[in-house]
């Protein structure tokens, strides 16, 4: 595997600046303070790296932001906190509702930095700074869009601060989403086609962007048109096997099997492999790189969170039968279940009426690519050589409780979560590289846009891209929903894409073009968000998901997450709204409607 050429330029950004916890307040001063950073173009490119590296935090770690994404959405339950009403502005058991929201101001701080010291030197090169500085506004822009498809209404600071503020107020979600759309207008035109290193920001990662924020703002013909520069881009659908595991086939717990290219779409060394044509922006994180460049010692953590515990099935002695201790284990991992997906998911979307989802010819619910729980047997084999049952399948009726399987028993789409954990005791999920974007979803987003316009045959035809590349029966016209799309979003993009962010986004366009009976003045009461998983998600429906003495429980206000109370009671001189639902709203003022003046210099 090959060294990436910005390890240098991680150490000098790791050991320079320290991620501080504290909401929004300027670094400690230390050798490396900006001062004796950015005094050359090598010190911004090394700012740059430490804005690249934190993207990592979506998808990387115990409990990443996509593990909650995923879980608060119409395809999962979170295994311990299923019931939302228990999730306050001060507790959000395991998952990361609340410090989700602190870590983006981090990471914003950090592109503030880089964009307010952008005229601090004397550039030589116009075209270097362009690029520099249209990298950092990308990667503000990403979190603020994270953050009002969130929170919704947030506060905006825009520029590096360089003492303690405790005056702000809350920005509209409107007035932000206007705000980084110029950015990024002004991105588009700066950056280069193809980045020259791995992590690097290009012009389609900007148009892929752009086209999220103008669907967010319903400017749709404007988000056709920056998807469509993404899908005559430098990028194509990969239609056949590649990468480092294109000769390999899987043996593991299945024997012999075949495997498909979308298997090998997935393998965390072809993510950024160059013959992946289909890669728009992909995190970097390697498993041989040097320890201080990864963003957490287990890595990904996807066999844990995503995957059931099947080790704690018995054989017919009362013995584990497969502990991931022994072999098999280190490619099915240590499963938890903290995504605890749901048959909507596991077989429903993958049925017409003319498949079933054991019969669909859908590559990507593949027999490769899936590992099956059945009713009473599973396709994983008992491992442990002294059992009596070894070499047989696990058999769900010497579980201990027949009653008390919901975190251990359910299949899953292994050729998403399985990744190498070589840097960790346990097999968890190591280091690997992981989509942000990819052209699959670009055909997505531009068929959401034909839809809004009510053009419905080019939404089926951008559908069918996807669709035909999977080998999936096409769609016509007739079949095109917003609920058809995220169904197929789903399909395609289940543990990359940011699912409950998606939800919000597509919500408030339904309320603010009035449709569907949705408006702006009562998101809070009605939604699509809510709508949409009262109707597919059966955790929520009688009898409900119930696990360690919690019960599935999701309100229509519960589309927004609760702005932590620490940062609201801090911020002693303005006032921080809190969302509908949450304690703490009658002390709301109207958001701001202009982006505020820095008073921070």
């Amino acid at each position: 595997m090959k060294r990436i050429n910005i390890l240098p330029l991680i150490l000098t950004v790791f050991f320079g600046f320290s991620c501080s916890e504290d909401w929004l307040q300027p670094d400690p001063l230390s050798f490396y303070t900006p001062e004796n950073v950015f005094v050359d173009a090598a010190g911004f490119e090394a700012a740059l790296v430490r804005c690249k590296k934190e993207i990592n935090s979506e998808n990387h770690g115990g409990y990443s932001p996509m593990v909650a994404e995923v879980d608060y959405s119409d395809v999962a339950v979170a295994l311990r906190q299923s019931d939302f009403t228990k999730v306050t502005p001060s507790t959000s058991y395991q998952l990361p509702i609340l410090s989700f929201f602190m870590n983006s101001y981090v990471y914003i701080k950090n592109a503030n930095t880089i964009i307010s010291r952008i005229d601090d030197i004397v550039w030589t090169d116009q075209s270097l700074k362009d690029r520099i500085l249209s990298e950092a506004l990308w990667f503000r822009s990403y979190w603020y869009l994270r953050l009002v498809n969130t929170y919704g209404d947030v506060p905006w600071e825009g520029k590096e601060l360089k003492g303690p503020k405790l005056d702000y107020y809350s920005t509209s979600r409107w007035t932000i989403l206007n705000k980084i759309q110029g950015d990024l207008e002004f991105a588009v035109e700066k950056l280069p086609v193809k980045g020259a290193r791995l992590g690097d920001v290009s012009k389609g990662a900007a148009n892929q962007l752009l086209a999220k924020v103008y669907l967010a703002n319903c400017e749709f013909d404007k988000a056709i048109s920056a998807a469509s520069a993404v899908i005559d881009g430098p990028y194509a659908l990969m239609t056949k096997r590649f990468g480092s595991s294109s000769e390999e086939t899987y043996h593991g717990n299945k024997g012999y099997i075949e495997h498909n290219v979308m298997w090998d779409l997935h393998r965390v060394d072809n993510k950024n492999d160059p013959a992946n044509t289909e890669t728009i922006y992909a995190t970097v994180d390697r498993a041989d790189a040097p320890p201080e460049t990864w963003w957490n010692v287990v890595g990904t953590s996807t066999l844990r969170n995503f995957t059931p515990s099947y080790w704690k099935v018995l054989d017919s002695r009362g013995v584990r039968a497969s502990n991931w201790t022994f072999v098999g284990g280190d490619t099915l991992g240590i499963g938890n279940g903290d995504v605890r997906t749901n048959n909507y998911w596991h077989y429903k979307i993958w049925e017409d009426e003319n498949y079933t989802w054991q019969t669909t010819p859908d590559l990507r619910r593949a027999d490769c690519n899936w590992i099956e729980m059945g009713d009473s047997i599973a396709e994983i084999i008992t491992w442990n050589p002294t059992s009596p049952n070894y070499g047989q399948p696990l058999n769900r009726i010497y579980y201990k409780s027949l009653n008390d399987t919901i975190d251990t028993w359910y299949p899953w789409a292994h050729n998403k979560v399985f990744v190498p954990t070589t840097n960790y005791a346990q097999p968890h999920g190591g280091q690997g590289d992981w989509y942000i974007f990819r052209l699959a979803e670009t055909y997505l987003l531009r068929a959401e846009a034909y839809y809004f316009k009510d053009q419905l045959g080019l939404a089926a035809a951008d559908i069918n891209m996807v669709r035909d590349r999977a080998n999936a029966p096409l769609i016509s016209a007739s079949d095109v929903t917003i609920d058809y799309i995220f169904e197929e979003r789903a399909r395609e993009l289940y543990a990359e894409e940011m699912r409950h962010s998606e939800m919000v986004r597509v919500s408030f366009q339904l309320a603010k073009l009035s449709k569907e009976g949705y408006s702006l003045a009562n998101i809070s009461q009605k939604n699509w968000f809510h709508d949409r998983i009262m109707r597919v998600n059966e955790h929520y429906h009688p009898p409900k998901y119930f696990f360690w003495g919690v019960e599935a429980t999701l309100n229509p206000e519960h589309i927004l997450w609760p702005i932590p109370q620490e940062v609201i009671t801090a911020n002693t001189l303005g006032r921080i709204n809190q969302n509908i639902g949450y304690d703490g709203t009658e002390f709301n003022v109207p958001p701001l409607e202009v982006i505020p003046e820095d008073t921070s210099e």
